[in-house]
């Protein structure tokens, strides 16, 4: 059964403030839909709504950095990352001040809110940004991994929420390191490198391919920085070739570390199954994947192209 990760970052935030008192939340009138009311309902006094105004929404949090406290950034990625860019280039990661950004409704997920608010280069636009490390958790217990090691980081932290509910791929018990991606599956011939919503599906891609006899690693990557570049270069001299898979524009996300990390390497073999160079459009989540290759089917038929 499904879990929302939205609701496992409002209930991880919960959790923290019991043993945290300097963490606070700040939103920008979208605590329904980030699911930080979760946190404003027990914690008033540590919740903060600064409206439709996303530049003195994180300019404020930084000044509550500097004072001392652990604010949690939260509204839609499109807005957060795109819209207060130069407030978090300049007043946060610039001075490497303390404040976590957790936005949601990123990706093609957003569904028919359409390509104005479904965020593509939000990974792209972040991991540009010295001093910012970047977490995209794949499922419910992940979320709650990510929100806690973001809390403990000592600078800013870019954590990629998805909106919809999601099958469960780990547990409570499942390791989970920043910057150590997990081995989901190991394998010879292909290696899915995946990340957030992906992961899931590569593992189903990855049952396929080995229903027709063909041997598939999947990792996940929950940290796109720092990119666990050992595991990389492991997999891609192990397997007969890697494909990215990732619900964010082929340019500057996973993919886009994924080949810098194995660039000028002799024989190497890399795919990418990500958005197109497109923005995207109103649909259900189901088929906007469909129309835009983020399917199993799809990682598939990458696969094998390197057999």
């Amino acid at each position: 059964m499904g879990k929302s990760i939205r609701i496992a970052y409002g209930e991880a935030l919960n959790e923290i403030a019991e043993y945290n008192d300097k963490l606070v939340v700040c939103d920008a009138d979208l605590g329904h839909a980030t699911m930080t009311n979760i946190f404003a309902e027990k914690h008033p006094d540590r919740f903060f709504n600064f409206g439709i105004a996303e530049c003195n929404l994180v300019a404020e949090a930084t000044g509550m950095a500097h004072a001392g406290l652990v604010p949690f950034v939260s509204t839609f990625a499109l807005f957060g990352a795109g819209r207060a860019y130069e407030i978090i280039r300049n007043s946060v990661c610039y001075v490497n001040a303390n404040v976590k950004f957790a936005l949601t409704h990123s990706g093609l997920c957003v569904g028919e809110d359409g390509g104005s608010h479904q965020a593509i280069e939000d990974l792209a636009l972040m991991r540009v940004l010295p001093h910012m490390t970047i977490l995209v958790p794949c499922d419910y217990e992940q979320t709650k991994k990510c929100v806690k090691a973001a809390a403990e980081i000592d600078g800013p932290v870019y954590i990629r929420v998805a909106r919809p509910v999601v099958d469960e791929i780990t547990t409570a018990e499942t390791p989970f390191e920043v910057g150590k991606a997990q081995v989901m599956k190991d394998g010879t011939d292909v290696c899915l490198m995946a990340t957030g919503l992906m992961v899931g599906t590569a593992l189903k891609a990855a049952e396929m391919l080995e229903a027709e006899g063909i041997s598939c690693a999947v990792i996940n990557h929950h940290t796109i920085k720092p990119l666990d570049a050992e595991i990389v270069r492991k997999y891609h001299e192990k397997c007969k070739g890697i494909v990215a898979c990732e619900e964010h524009s082929i340019y500057g996300g996973l993919g886009s570390a994924i080949a810098e990390v194995i660039a000028g390497v002799p024989g190497g073999k890399f795919a990418q199954v990500g958005v197109m160079d497109k923005f995207g459009k109103s649909g259900t989540p189901d088929a906007l994947f469909e129309a835009y290759g983020l399917t199993a089917e799809h990682m598939v038929e990458e696969a094998k192209k390197f057999l």
